[in-house]
C-alpha cells in the first residue's frame, strides 16, 4: 500500500497527524487478525500512544478526512449533562449512538424497524425514548453522578448522593494542582452489564506543570478509522475546557491505546487516507469562559484553519 513520505511544513515541525496515519498504516500492515465481538473481524495491536501539544490553540483533529467536530462536542456536552438517553442528541442531528438502542429495541420486540425510523420515533415520541432510547449508566452518568450506596439501620442498603467526578477533579485542579490523583474514570465494574457499550475511552487523568495543564486518556478498546479521530478531538476538548475553568494553559494531549485495531471491512478507508496528508494546523478558540465546566454551549466553540479532505464513509461495528 503506497503511503506518502512525512515531510515538514513552513513550521519545520513534522504535522501531529503523521503520527495517527503511521498507527494505522503499522495495524493494518502488521497488527495481528483477530476474530472480534462484532464478528467482522479486525487487525489489532496493543498498547498505541500518541502525543500532542495543545499549546497556541492547537487541536488533533484529523485533515486526511473531514471529522465533524461540532458533532463530537455535542456528544461531549451531552456526557457532561449525565443524560443517557440518546433523544437529545437525536433532536440535535447527532447520528452516532442510534445504532445501539435500536439494535436492542430490533432483538427485544422483533420488530425489524428500519434504522431512519426507529431514530424517527424517538425524535417524535417522548415515551417511546424513555423505553427504548435510553443507554444505561454509559459515560456521562459515571462522570457525574457516580452511584454510592449507605447501610441503613434497618440492615438494609440504599443510594447515596452520586460523586460529580468532573466537578471534583475541577475543584482539586484548583485546591490542590500538584496531586496525582485527578482522575476521571468510568469503568464502573458493578454497571457495566447494564451498559449499551462498556466505556472505550474508560480513564482521564490529570497533571499540572510549569502552568500548564496536560491529560492523559486511556482507552480500552478503539477503532482507528472511524472512533478515533472523534476520541482525540473530545479527549482534548475536555482538557481544553478544564484548563478554561482553572486558568491553566493546556499543555500535552497524551492518548494511550489498549486494543488498538481497525476493522477488516475498512480496506478502502485505510487505503484511501494513507494516500492523503494533512492539510493546515487546526485551531480551537473558546468564546467565552462559562461560569462552571457545565455551562458550555456548542455556540461557544470555533475552529480555524480546518481545511480537511473529503470523507470516507464506512459501516459502524455493533
Amino acid at each position: 500500500m503506497a503511503t506518502a513520505a512525512i515531510p515538514t511544513d513552513s513550521s519545520d515541525r513534522p504535522h501531529q497527524e503523521w503520527q495517527y496515519l503511521e498507527l494505522m498504516r503499522r495495524i493494518w500492515e502488521h497488527g495481528s487478525e483477530r476474530i472480534d465481538r462484532t464478528g467482522i473481524g479486525t487487525r489489532s495491536v496493543f498498547g498505541a500512544t500518541l502525543r500532542f501539544d495543545l499549546a497556541a490553540g492547537a487541536m488533533p483533529l484529523i485533515t486526511t478526512k473531514r471529522v465533524f467536530w461540532k458533532t463530537a462536542t455535542r456528544e461531549m456536552l451531552w456526557f457532561l449533562t449525565g443524560d443517557t438517553n440518546i433523544r437529545p442528541l437525536v433532536l440535535q442531528g447527532v447520528k452516532i449512538w442510534n445504532e445501539w438502542p435500536h439494535a436492542n429495541y430490533v432483538r427485544e420486540t422483533g420488530d425489524e424497524i428500519a434504522l431512519e425510523d426507529f431514530v424517527q420515533r424517538i425524535a417524535d415520541d417522548e415515551a417511546f425514548a424513555a423505553r427504548w432510547g435510553d443507554l444505561g449508566p454509559v459515560y456521562g452518568k459515571q462522570w457525574v453522578d457516580w452511584p454510592t450506596w449507605r447501610y441503613r439501620k434497618d440492615g438494609l442498603f440504599e443510594r447515596g448522593p452520586g460523586i460529580n467526578q468532573v466537578a471534583e477533579v475541577v475543584e482539586s485542579l484548583r485546591s490542590n494542582p500538584g496531586s496525582r490523583r485527578h482522575i476521571i474514570e468510568g469503568w464502573n465494574v458493578a454497571e457495566l452489564d447494564r451498559m449499551a457499550l462498556p466505556p472505550c475511552h474508560k480513564t482521564y487523568q490529570f497533571h499540572v506543570g510549569d502552568g500548564r495543564l496536560n491529560c492523559a486518556l486511556y482507552q480500552r478498546s478503539c477503532d482507528v478509522a472511524l472512533g478515533l479521530p472523534f476520541n482525540l478531538w473530545s479527549g482534548a476538548l475536555l482538557q481544553r475546557m478544564i484548563a478554561q475553568q482553572v486558568n491553566l494553559e493546556p499543555g500535552e494531549f497524551v492518548w494511550m491505546g489498549g486494543d488498538t485495531h481497525l476493522y477488516l471491512n475498512h480496506e478502502h478507508l485505510v487505503s484511501e487516507q494513507l494516500q492523503r496528508e494533512p492539510q493546515g494546523r487546526p485551531r480551537l478558540e473558546i468564546l467565552r469562559k462559562p461560569d462552571s465546566i457545565f455551562d458550555y454551549r456548542i455556540e461557544d466553540f470555533a475552529v480555524q484553519n480546518y481545511t480537511p479532505l473529503g470523507a470516507i464513509k464506512a459501516p459502524v461495528a455493533v
